[in-house]
């Protein structure tokens, strides 16, 4: 039998809202473990810590682990784990702001996707919203125009991978449970991270101390300055995602999309109540193009 869930868009907004606010205050706290831990390890440990807690939900019946499509999901998964390396990964360097400002450029690389590689019409007023998103982009990106790296860039690369795993799952992950997608991208996270540990041991790197070695470091056995900010982190993560998985399950997506957009008030406010870190004119005018942008996207999606 089938169990239809009534969709309740003002409850799924109000969850949604919630998850938003424990993403955005957990996620600052990578600044702080980047100081001291290794990308990679955080990865293994983020995953050994929330494995467990997704086997507690299935054994009570909260969902199925077994993918039906295992390629599919670890495919999906893959991509979706690769966005979050380098999202994860640019927190070390650039403002929490900044790294939120590119990972939300995956609603626009979504759209192109879908019109060069899908085939899908896409129409003049979603067009105008990826010029927007991407106007908002360079203004990020200008915010630090003297400092400009390759490391900018990283939360843009991990808003396309982003992109690709959304339209994988859209594509190829249909009646996939929201669990074995979950514990298919902790696994994959994992051995990126086991592989990355194995590599970098072998040759050699030496790390610079603080957050600039949270990339170049191994396995860091000394770990009591991050051990309780990665519980905080994988615990967050579960509730977060769980809460976003839950908003989507009884709301319309394109209006639940919306409120995924209240992060940018909440990251940066913890960011400058927590971590000191101001948001300058420039930047605060990027994320309000890349904001305006996705929000055009989701409401053109509902009309359509």
């Amino acid at each position: 039998m089938v169990h239809f869930i009534p969709v309740d868009n003002r409850k799924a907004g109000l969850i949604m809202v919630l998850a938003m606010l424990i993403i955005g205050f957990i996620d600052n706290y990578i600044a702080v473990i980047a100081k001291t831990a290794s990308l990679w390890q955080f990865q293994i440990m983020r995953a050994g810590l929330a494995l467990p807690i997704l086997l507690i939900f299935s054994a009570f019946g909260l969902g199925v682990l077994k993918p039906i499509r295992w390629w599919a999901v670890y495919f999906r998964s893959f991509l979706t784990a690769l966005s979050m390396l380098f999202y994860f990964g640019s927190l070390a360097f650039v403002t929490f702001a900044d790294a939120l400002a590119g990972l939300f450029t995956a609603p626009i690389f979504v759209l192109l996707i879908s019109a060069f590689f899908l085939r899908q019409p896409i129409g003049p007023k979603r067009i105008i919203a990826v010029f927007i998103g991407f106007l908002g982009i360079l203004l990020v990106l200008g915010n630090t125009a003297d400092e400009f790296s390759f490391i900018s860039l990283l939360p843009a690369i991990g808003g396309f991978f982003y992109a690709c795993g959304s339209v994988a799952t859209r594509q190829l992950c249909m009646g996939e449970t929201t669990l074995s997608m979950l514990a298919a991208l902790l696994i994959i996270q994992a051995i990126i991270g086991f592989m990355a540990i194995f590599c970098l041991s072998i040759l050699g790197f030496d790390a610079p101390l603080g957050a600039d070695g949270f990339i170049l470091r191994t396995w860091v056995w000394e770990m009591s300055p991050f051990i309780w900010w990665v519980i905080l982190q994988a615990v967050g993560a579960i509730i977060g995602v769980g809460l976003i998985f839950k908003a989507y399950q009884i709301g319309d997506a394109s209006y639940v999309s919306i409120y995924e957009y209240s992060v940018f008030v909440f990251g940066p406010a913890f960011a400058w109540l927590l971590m000191d870190q101001p948001i300058a004119a420039l930047q605060a005018l990027g994320i309000l193009c890349i904001t305006f942008a996705g929000i055009l996207i989701a409401f053109r999606s509902v009309s359509t």
